[in-house]
């Protein structure tokens, strides 16, 4: 079965990534890890909704893709980093639109350099790996 260069199975049967592969693996859910940290900080902190219940549920939808990719980044496969990519294109999309309007603009540029980060190094991953799933 395929495995990656400079990986070997771990104890629960994904692969315990060695080498250069493993910085930029860090460097994913470093950035997704960001961007989660930043959605939760406009949600809760800068623009909270009146209702905690409904805050809470929107922060989840807003969150959602950042963490449905996570799993994928974590198995270190090729296609999780694809994932991670469209992903953080959703961020970046919102990032841009809300730097466009003087109000957040600091949080916006923050939350659009995190996505173009994880955009990076999960482009950067995803080469690394080659053609192993």
């Amino acid at each position: 079965t395929g495995t990656p260069p400079g990986a070997r199975r771990g104890p629960a049967g994904g692969f315990a990534v060695r080498g250069p592969v493993q910085g930029i693996q860090f460097l994913c859910l470093l950035a997704a890890g960001s961007l989660f940290a930043v959605t939760g900080l406009r949600q809760f902190f800068v623009e909270p909704l009146e209702d905690p219940v409904s805050n809470t549920v929107w922060f989840l939808l807003q969150a959602a893709p950042v963490l449905l990719v996570v799993p994928g980044m974590l198995r270190n496969s090729r296609r999780g980093y694809f994932y991670a990519i469209l992903a953080a294109s959703l961020y970046f999309i919102h990032g841009t639109m809300e730097a466009a309007t003087a109000d957040q603009r600091a949080l916006a540029l923050w939350e659009t350099g995190f996505a173009v980060a994880l955009i990076a190094a999960a482009s950067l991953a995803m080469r690394r790996l080659g053609g192993a799933q």
